[in-house]
């Protein structure tokens, strides 16, 4: 039987004392691959943000149960050790903290178990060999001088490594070239192929939809979900665009 991962009910939330999701529903079960689209400024960022817990933003009603367990007022951190990973449109630069400092880290937090250090090398190394990352990546600065390419690497390798049970990518595509998007598309299947996690894919771009296979298109207008298909649903707003939906 299907494994509910995360399940959104009747989610509405609010900013600054504006509500910007209405009564938002969704549910993504184990092994799934959910894309959302939706014109600029739809929430769709808004709702992956909410998701990880973001104190930016104030759920007012609806809940958000994550295996089971409401997890609609944890803060981020327990839900990030919980299994739950967000990618960011604009990943932070954190100068002085190596990039291999941090995934050990963080990777320990995830499993609650200290990690070797040859152990950790070994993995990382392979996961970066996938993305075909060089190993001096692991000494430089978190992000720090990486290009968009190199950032978006970055946090797909942290996706690699911490084998979240959701990841929630946020326009992970934008801005690559093809080639950055092969080799990104390559880890995230990677990543599915290891551990069965379920994905929730925020996007404007379907290029990294490409290699992955898709089980439900959701478009988001105006904070609501209007509309759910299956894979056919990005072809037709590839074709015909966002119109028809905004009515």
């Amino acid at each position: 039987m299907s494994e509910n991962v995360i399940e959104i009910k009747n989610l509405t939330v609010e900013v600054a004392d504006k509500e910007i999701l209405h009564d938002v529903s969704l549910n993504i079960q184990k092994g799934e691959v959910h894309v959302l689209m939706g014109p600029n400024g739809a929430g769709k960022s808004t709702l992956g943000y909410v998701l990880m817990g973001n104190p930016k933003y104030k759920v007012t009603g609806g809940s958000i149960l994550f295996k089971g367990q409401d997890i609609t007022n944890e803060p981020a951190d327990k839900r990030a050790k919980m299994g739950m990973f967000l990618s960011f449109q604009e990943p932070l630069e954190v100068p002085g903290l190596s990039l291999a400092s941090f995934m050990r880290s963080a990777v320990e937090q995830r499993r609650g178990e200290t990690i070797r250090y040859w152990n950790f090398k070994k993995e990382m190394k392979a996961a970066m060999d996938v993305l075909q990352m060089d190993e001096s990546y692991g000494d430089r600065s978190l992000n720090t001088g990486f290009s968009g390419g190199e950032k978006k690497k970055s946090e797909i390798l942290q996706l690699m490594l911490l084998k979240p049970d959701i990841a929630i990518l946020d326009e992970t595509d934008s801005g690559l070239d093809v080639d950055a998007v092969r080799l990104v598309s390559k880890g995230i299947e990677t990543y599915r192929e290891e551990c069965d996690g379920a994905l929730l894919i925020i996007t404007h771009s379907t290029r990294i939809l490409d290699e992955l296979p898709v089980d439900y298109t959701h478009i988001m207008v105006n904070g609501s979900l209007v509309t759910t298909g299956d894979a056919s649903l990005v072809d037709k707003i590839n074709a015909e665009g966002y119109e028809a939906f905004l009515k």
